[in-house]
Order: C-alpha cells, then structure tokens, then sequence
C-alpha cells in the first residue's frame, strides 16, 4: 500500500490512503515516541478481504492495524439505514481515498484526501497538515450530502493509544462538568468497569461491585473492558499524559461526544485474545455505538440537507 509522510522539526505522522486514510504513525521526533497503538495482528491491505470469512463485522476488524481511524457516515455495529446496509464502522474507514498534495515547503507540509462512499451518497474530504515549530496535527474534514433529500449520518474520529506511550497509571484530564454514560450491556460479559445505569459525574463512578473506579486513571493490565459516553462538553478537549502527553481539541458543536473505549486485556475471545492494551478517546457526533439507525431513533444523528456540507475540526498536539 502507498503512504504519505508528512514531516516537520517536531512530528512525522504517517498516512495510509489505500486504507481509509488511517494514521498509522504519530512520532514525536523530539523523544522518539509514538502515540498511535499499532494491533498485534499487524498492518493487513484491506484488498485481501474476500480471501478470509467476509461479514458487516470482520470487514472493519480483520484488517484493524489499530491507529487513527475517520468514521463516517455510521460508528459501531453494523445497521442498516433506509434500505442501505452499513457495516462495522460505515464506509470510509474501509474505502482508498484519493490523495493530494497541497502544500509542500518549509513551513507547512498537507495533504487532501477524498472519498466518496458507495451506499449512501456522500462525499468526504480530509485535510491534514502539519505547520513548522508546532508538535500537532491539524485536521479538517468535510461531509457533503450529494443527494437531493436529507439523510442521516455519524460522523467520528477513532482515536487509539497504546504502549509504549500508554502505561497503567496515566492520567486523562477533560474538562469540568462531564458526564458518564456507560454503554447499555457488557461488551465483555459479564465483566465490566463501570456501573450500568447513570449517567455519573467524571472522574469517579460507581462499580458493579458497589465501590468506585477513577476513569481519569489509565488500569492494569486486565482490568474490565468497558465502551463509556462522554457528555457535557461546552469546549471540545481532553489530555492524555505520562511524563509525555496528548491534548486533542475539537469542534464540539459538531462532534458533542466522546466515546471511551477501555480494552487492556480482559476480553479473551474474539476479536482481542487477551493480547490488547489500549485506550480509545473519540469524539463523536453521535451515540451508542449501535450505527446510524439507533442514533437516527434516539436523535443523536446529523442531519444533512440536500447538497449541505458540514465541517468538522481536529488539532492534536503532543505535550512536552
């Protein structure tokens, strides 16, 4: 598969076309760290698909390298919408993009990647770039609804950490007001780290045991899996730090959410083994991850009018 590095003094961040414009790499040149997890089962080209068992789910996890994903126009399980069967993840996150260069010289480097996707018809457009002296990405995206009727649709970015930048004890900071709504079952049962129900205030929720668990705090080694929804945001930001950080600021009139995705080890069977440690810190559009049609049903989804197109703003930079 083709790649595309963009580079300046402080990052090299590297991006995967062919692959649903996935960042496989976000090196902090400075310390020599990367931020994005990489899955055990290594970087698989989504062209061999159809040589393994092809259903709505193994179409996003069996060729899931990890890294940073944008999820549009579903997220989570596989739904179906007006007659359009969308799988694990919607479309782009599956689909090659096309790439441009738009600009190349010594104080900024970006590039223009555009899709459109095949069962719905939208049109998505990603740029992203990188400014000399500055250790962050900027990231702008845009969904246009080619169509002449309103459709629905989620709009996320899957952002995942991992070791060796992740480690028990780091520490997640969001701002103040937030709510926790865990997700509605197990996805790991019957162990969970969260108590259904809610929602709770952040940082410190209640158990299924009848104790409390700080969510700000990164857990051991097999602590339980769990899917959370962050809620409440007037500004769109969080940290995410050891001796080294992350600070992702977004748009959060756009994307009101944040998904937290905790898998560090507990789940045992299919799709993880027991071989994955990693946090997910996503900003989303919408919620649950059940895809489009429940969140069409509970009012979380956007909506796109005849031939409008919405924006959407991402900036993440390392803390040093």
């Amino acid at each position: 598969m083709r790649a595309v590095v963009l580079e300046n003094d402080k990052l090299r961040v590297t991006v995967l076309p062919e692959k649903g414009g996935d960042v496989v790499e976000f090196l902090h040149k400075p310390t020599d760290t990367d931020f994005v997890w990489l899955s055990p089962q290594g970087l698989r080209n989504p062209r061999d698909h159809f040589l393994g068992a092809a259903d709505d789910v193994a179409q996003f996890i069996d060729h899931y390298e990890g890294g940073w994903q944008e999820i549009f126009p579903s997220g989570g399980a596989p739904s179906v919408y007006r007659g359009a069967r969308l799988a694990q993840h919607g479309e782009v996150a599956g689909l090659p993009w096309d790439c441009q260069v738009v600009s190349d010289t010594e104080d900024e480097v970006a590039v223009r990647l555009t899709v459109r996707t095949r069962r719905l018809p939208y049109r998505v457009e990603r740029t992203l770039r990188l400014v000399y002296g500055a250790a962050a990405l900027e990231v702008e995206s845009r969904a246009t609804n080619e169509a002449g009727i309103p459709l629905h649709a989620m709009w996320g970015q899957h952002l995942v950490y991992g070791r060796p930048f992740l480690r028990p004890g780091a520490t997640i900071r969001l701002p103040d007001g937030i709510q926790v709504i865990p997700h509605d079952v197990a996805i790991n049962p019957p162990q969970r780290r969260v108590q259904q129900g809610g929602p709770w205030q952040w940082p410190k929720v209640p158990t299924p045991e009848g104790g409390q668990t700080d969510l700000s705090v990164v857990p051991e080694q097999g602590a339980p899996s769990d899917v959370l929804y962050l809620t409440g945001f007037t500004e769109g930001w969080y940290e995410i730090a050891t001796d080294i950080g992350m600070r992702v600021e977004w748009d959060a009139r756009a994307l009101p959410y944040l998904w937290m995705w905790q898998e560090v080890g507990a789940s045992q069977e299919y799709p993880w083994w027991g071989r994955v440690y990693t946090i997910g810190l996503e900003p989303f559009s919408s919620m649950p991850t059940n895809g489009l049609a429940e969140a069409v049903e509970n009012g979380t989804a956007l909506l796109l009018q005849p031939h409008e197109t919405k924006t959407m703003t991402l900036r993440a930079e390392v803390l040093v």
